[in-house]
């Protein structure tokens, strides 16, 4: 997991504030009650602002119910440096629909007059974090997303981009210069390997490389094959490629998983063509669970018809949170997908076929591109809880008991 070289101390802070958050998120919340803004913001913002280490008691440093102009709509929180606003947040109340794209859209356009980079939006529950002056679309100016409760470990790692001291050190922008260049190239490299006409260059260049198969072997090879794509995102400590150098500042680092790629590090994995799930590089906007180490081997040999045949995950639905809405699809006993009735090559397929049809067609490929194992989630059938396959996979690989 990528962390900041933040205090140990500081970064304890935060997470037992995300801690202490996440229990009141589970005796206050219940489905379909509003708690209300207000409310929100005491219980759940303002304690996480603390643990950053931004001073609610300086105007200066936090400044409620900000207008640039007397005649504006104020924005919840500006946090400012130098007496100069960096990051705005907008809150809303436990219950609230913080899909509604009006909300970040109004305070992302606010933001980008302003002169203010970086957004975050919240419930207290999800924390998503805009890029307002990126220039794509409003709805891939969308950097982060994480859920206190369902990715406590993730939040740490999230949020502490939006602490005082990283973004003095401006750490942030470090990490987007990446992720922004890595997103294009993603959508790129997933088109390129999308089961259609292979452009004749790629052709060409695998052809040189593999001097006894025929252009029409590479072409036909090249049409099967999919491939997954990941983008692993380095540590704050470590140089972001394309960007400046991090300054050390000689405070000590937390350790870092010995299992977390290196910054650098690109990892393509071929499959044939109807087991494909690429791995977009995309934030995910709904429920995730505590991050793990990365997909090995092992894990990525193993397929549907294995899981069903291990015992692990049982036929039946499929269900998946996006836009703020519940989709489901079914599983056959033999590993088949289907959505709306639909038979779909593999769970990534299927993914994108929720997407398109929450959105529509004309929705861009980078958006629609979906890793399908994270996307869909099901009962584990040994232990009867919801997770994601992802996950399920996971313990199937090592036959993990997670009540241990």
């Amino acid at each position: 997991m990528a962390i900041s070289r933040r205090k140990l101390h500081d970064m304890d802070e935060l997470r037992e504030a995300i801690k202490a958050c996440a229990e009141r998120l589970d005796r206050h919340r219940r489905p379909n009650q509003k708690i209300g803004e207000q409310n929100t913001k005491i219980m759940l913002i303002e304690p996480l602002l603390q643990a950053l280490g931004w001073d609610l008691y300086d105007p200066e440093e936090v400044n409620r119910e900000y207008r640039r102009r007397g005649a504006d709509n104020p924005v919840d929180y500006a946090l400012l440096l130098l007496r100069t606003p960096r990051l705005f947040v907008e809150a809303k109340g436990i219950g609230e629909n913080i899909d509604d794209p009006r909300w970040a859209n109004q305070t992302i356009s606010y933001a980008a007059v302003a002169g203010v980079e970086w957004v975050a939006l919240t419930d207290g529950a999800q924390w998503r974090i805009y890029n307002a002056h990126a220039p794509v679309p409003a709805e891939e100016k969308l950097f982060r997303s994480v859920d206190i409760v369902q990715d406590p470990d993730g939040a740490v790692e999230i949020l502490d981009l939006l602490s005082k001291e990283n973004m003095r050190e401006n750490r942030i922008q470090e990490l987007w210069q990446g992720y922004f260049v890595d997103r294009q190239i993603h959508s790129v490299l997933i088109e390129l390997f999308t089961g259609t006409e292979p452009p004749a260059d790629l052709v060409n260049l695998v052809a040189k490389r593999t001097e006894r198969l025929s252009k029409d072997e590479v072409r036909a090879s090249l049409i099967r094959a999919r491939a997954t794509f990941d983008f692993p995102l380095p540590a704050l400590g470590s140089t972001v490629p394309g960007s400046p150098a991090v300054r050390a500042r000689g405070e000590q680092p937390n350790v870092e998983s010995a299992t977390e790629p290196s910054a650098s590090a690109l990892v393509v994995t071929q499959t044939p063509a109807h087991v494909t799930d690429p791995a977009p590089p995309a934030p995910q906007t709904g429920p995730q669970k505590p991050r793990r180490s990365q997909v090995n081997a092992a894990e990525r040999a193993l397929k549907l018809p294995d899981l069903l045949r291990l015992g692990r995950i049982r036929p039946g639905p499929l269900t998946a949170r996006y836009d703020g809405r519940t989709w489901q699809a079914q599983l056959a006993d033999d590993g088949a997908i289907t959505f709306n009735g639909a038979l779909c090559p593999s769970l990534s397929k299927a993914g994108e076929a929720v997407k398109i049809a929450s959105r529509g067609p004309d929705i861009p490929q980078s958006i629609a591109a979906t890793d399908g194992w994270d996307f869909w989630s099901t009962k584990d059938a040994t232990t009867g809880e919801t997770v994601k396959l992802k996950e399920a996979r996971r313990r199937a690989a090592h036959n993990v008991d997670p009540s241990r």
